[in-house]
Formats: C-alpha cells, structure tokens, sequence
C-alpha cells in the first residue's frame, strides 16, 4: 500500500498525541500558534454561522486550554457577524495561559462563569470546553456535568470543538459523561474516535476543516514517530489492489474458494458465504458439505461445485488440490466435537483461511494450540472475523491487557494470533499483527442482520482466492458490504446483500471494471 498516495493520505486518522506533533511541525514550519487557533477559531465560525441565523443568541462554553482559545475567536468573529454571544468559561479566567489566553484577551465582550443558568434561551451551543485530549473522566453529578444536562434540557443544536467534551479522540469512548453534538467541527485530519462508536454518534455530523497545516506534514516520520498508521476504511485504501479482469484471463486465474458447511439445520450459512465468494469473484466455489446437508446444497446449488465430506480427513484430502486455495470455516458449522479438529485441518493447508462464527468459538476452547497452527503456517494469510462475544471468549487475555479502545484491542489481538483481525460492528476495526490498521464507517444499521457475517466472510474468502493481500481484502469486503447495505436500504436481509454487490462494484472505478 502506498501511503504516499494523497487519496489514500486523506484517510489517515490521528490520535491526540500525533495531532499534537503535527501542530509542532507547522510551527517549526513557520505557521505561528496563534495562527493556528485563529483559523481553527475561523472554522467553527463558518460553520456555526449556518446553524443560527442572525440576531440568534449563541452560548459558547470555553475551557481553560487551547480548545477554549478556539471558543474565543469564535465568539469575536460571531459577534462580528451578528449574532448575540455569551460566553461561559469553566475555570479561573486568571488562571488562563499561553494562546488560549491572548484570544481571550481579544475577545471585547462580557467572560461569565459557566453555568446550567447561562444556557436559558440559546439558539446554538458551542462546546469549547475540553478537546479531544481530556486526561481525567467528567465526574457524574458533577459541576461539568450539571451543565451537561442543562444543554440537553436547552435542546438547542450543539457544535463542537474538536470532539464533544467528555469524549476521548483516540477511543471513541465516554469519559464519565459526555456532550452530544448536532455537529463536530474538527481540524487538519479526523481522530480515531470520530469514527468509533460511541464516539461517531456524540459527534453527530463531522466537519473536517483546513487551517493551514500543510498537508506534507503527513509524509514526515516524525509525525508518527514509529507508530503504525490507522485509516478511515475507503476504496482509496486498498482500490489499487483490487483483482483486475483482463482479456486473457479465465476462472482458473481468479482462484477456487471452498465454504466448509456444517449439518441440515444450518447449511444456509455455508450457501450464503459461497454465493458471496462467487459474486466477489471467486472463479470457482465449492462447498465441503456433510452427508446430510448434500440434498439441501444440491437443491440450492448451480453455478457452485458440491463435494461430499467435510471431516477433517476429508477436507485435508480436498485441500491436497492446490487450485482450492481460499476456504471460509465457520459459518453455520455447529459445536460438535470434530469442529476444531476442521479447523486445525483447514489451517494446516496452503489455504488461505478465513475463520468465522463456530470456528472461532471452537478455536476458543483450545486457543494455544490454533494461535500455533497460524503461526506455523505464516506463509498465507489467515484472516478472524469475530463480533464482540467472539471475540471476548477468544481474546480474553487480550482484553485484560489494553484498554477498552476497540481499536487498540484489535490491533492487539492481531499481534496475538498474527492473522489479520475484524472486529465486526458499527465500527468495525480491521487490524495486522504488524499494527496497520483502518475503521469502517459506511455501515447502516440496518445490515445487523442474521447472516450477513456470513455474506462478509465469503467475500473476504473471495478476494483472498484471486490474490488480494489480507488486510487490503478484508478492507475492501468490509466496505463493500456496508455499500452493498446502504444501497439496498431498509428491509436487508443476508441474501439482499449478495445480490446487491453487482451493482456496487459498476458505481466504483475498481480495476475489476477493465476488460483490459
């Protein structure tokens, strides 16, 4: 992956710290601090100014530090535009430092003391009080917390600074209370918790403004300082890597995946991922069913192949063809005792894997010993698709040992198994064991669904049997699910979505679409 790529550039997400490094860099670049907040303060009123109309009266709450300098020149510049300002600071207005103390200074209006009375009869909130960088939780109850409440009450529209106060930019999470925005007016790149739940819905609308950081900044190694990049999930991350189609080729070239179903009752699963490796691309499909699930297959079944057998034997046998070079295991599969023995069978090949649903459940009963089987077998990608419960019986020791940051966990449990790992959600974090990582954003709520994990981990086994590298197809079958979804609109189910992947993949410039 390029990520000299402006596209791909612009997907970037910055935590706190590295934010931070990026404003030194403009400032040893010769952009002054003051110039900075000005231009952030610029920002907010630009859009604040849609949001009130004139004449309309706009509270806005500022913090001691730099994220209430940003309020201040919001506040001289709104008033300069006709609207009535009010502002409110938390704090010892004798105790304000540095930038955030000369914009207070060049603001000419009254500084009142931050209370749930100042916020009667506003028209629009500004939240300037804490950024994104907040490093002890709002106490509940408390004073910040009662004027919480008396915004809500208010039940005017919110922008805030930054993040909501109360929110941490890296996690996404709730630091004791928090904020809920109508709109987040944020700076130079998005952070991590813009994107992660609970954090993207406090945020509301997320507005990213220019304030004159350049944007070679991102290509300095300072800015991250060793640390792995984290991305906004998108086509620019990984579209240069999708499977191309060209004139010569045939459906030997675009790989054999395998779908590995599990008994009657439940081979629908199964069925759902081999349509959706098929649809993705797959050249061919083929799913390893047992005896009594073959009448059901068969019934169901055309352009997917059938085999007979599905016990570890069998499928070690099936997999000796080296053409079968991507296999789904999980969905549908049952809890028998064979389960991780298929498992173990399957991680054994030169496939590549995805383990999904019943497979991760398995492996959870005996995780040292299929964390040993990845890791023996490194040379092809292996990729885990849990949900939250998956996860927190697989990772148990990973989730002790980090924070609650959905992000960190995942790049933590990637490093873990050294497989690529998605983390399902409204958020879902894609990560490597090497730390790159990327969040989703595009998924509608309505694709929480019964069997549309099934769907993704077929697509996922479908570009990883034409060639593409495991985190850029997990990125992209991520993101095209969540498209596919939000196309189809209200009324989704599993089997909408498979069909629904066509239409999406001509919307978008993807190399697939070249017939040369």
């Amino acid at each position: 992956m390029d990520q000299s790529n402006c596209a791909c550039a612009q997907l970037q997400l910055l935590t706190c710290v590295q934010m931070s490094r990026a404003d030194q860099l403009a400032i040893e670049g010769g952009i002054s601090s003051l110039e900075l907040m000005e231009s952030a303060g610029r920002a907010v009123t630009d859009v604040a100014i849609d949001m009130v109309p004139p004449g309309g009266r706009v509270v806005i709450m500022c913090g001691p530090g730099n994220n209430g300098g940003d309020g201040f020149v919001a506040a001289r510049h709104l008033a300069a535009r006709g609207r009535v300002v009010t502002v409110g600071l938390f704090g010892n207005p004798d105790r304000q430092q540095g930038d955030a103390a000369k914009m207070a200074g060049r603001f000419s209006g009254d500084i009142n003391v931050l209370s749930p009375e100042l916020l009667k009869g506003a028209d629009l909130v500004i939240d300037a009080i804490f950024g994104a960088g907040l490093s002890r939780p709002i106490a509940a109850g408390g004073e910040i917390d009662r004027v919480f409440q008396a915004v809500a009450t208010n039940g005017a529209p919110v922008l805030a600074v930054d993040v909501p106060s109360g929110l941490s930019g890296d996690s996404g999470l709730i630091a004791g209370a928090a904020l809920e925005a109508t709109k987040t007016v944020t700076f130079f790149q998005r952070k991590p918790g813009h994107l992660l739940m609970p954090g993207r819905r406090l945020c509301g609308e997320a507005v990213l403004a220019d304030i004159g950081i350049p944007p070679t900044i991102l290509n300095v190694p300072q800015l991250l300082n060793g640390e792995a990049p984290t991305w906004a999930n998108a086509p620019a991350l990984w579209v240069n890597c999708f499977p191309s189609l060209t004139v010569d080729g045939h459906k030997y070239h675009r790989g054999h995946t395998v779908a590995v179903s599990g008994s009657i009752e439940m081979s629908g699963a199964a069925r759902l991922a081999a349509r959706a490796a098929l649809r993705i691309g797959s050249g061919l499909v083929t799913i390893a069913a047992p005896a009594d699930a073959v009448p059901a297959h068969a019934a169901h079944l055309n352009a997917i192949m059938l085999a007979h057998g599905q016990a570890p034997n069998e499928l070690r046998c099936l997999l000796e063809d080296k053409r079968k070079n991507s296999v789904v295991i999980g969905p549908g599969l049952g809890f028998g005792g064979q389960v991780l023995d298929q498992v173990l069978a399957v991680l054994a090949s030169s496939s590549s894997v995805v383990l999904d649903a019943d497979g991760l459940t398995a492996a959870s009963t005996a995780r040292e010993t299929v964390l040993s089987a990845i890791a023996q077998n490194s040379g092809r990608p292996v990729v885990l698709t849990p949900h939250e419960g998956e996860f927190s019986r697989l990772f148990d020791d990973v989730s002790g040992c980090v924070s609650g940051s959905k992000l960190e966990r995942a790049r933590a449990a990637a490093e873990r198994c050294g497989g690529v790992v998605v983390l399902k959600g409204r958020d879902t974090v894609i990560a490597t064991p090497d730390g790159r990582a990327a969040i989703n954003e595009n998924a509608p709520p309505w694709l929480a669904t019964a069997g549309s994990g099934d769907v993704l981990s077929g697509m996922i086994a479908g570009l990883l049997a034409q060639g593409m590298p495991a985190f850029e197809a997990a990125c992209a079958a991520v993101w095209l699910h969540g498209a596919a979804a939000a196309q189809f609109g209200r009324g989704l189910i599993a089997e909408d979505l498979v069909e629904m992947l066509p239409g999406v993949l001509q919307v978008y410039p993807f190399p697939g679409r070249s017939a040369g």
